[in-house]
């Protein structure tokens, strides 16, 4: 008797393919954001109170 090779739902992998990139996609942009955003806004935040200015004597 010979054994029967199976073989996979090709469409159903290639969606699977799909939603595991997109959400390696979006979570790579959320890392962004909230990784880079608040360091971002902090160098904002003291440049516009004087931080990087030399100091007056």
């Amino acid at each position: 008797m010979k054994k029967k090779k199976s073989k996979k739902n090709q469409t159903n992998t290639n969606s699977v393919n799909q939603k595991l990139g997109e959400t390696k996609n979006s979570a790579k942009l959320v890392l962004f954001v909230f990784g880079i955003g608040p360091i971002i806004g902090i160098i904002i935040f003291l440049y516009s109170k004087g931080f990087f200015n030399p100091p007056t004597m």
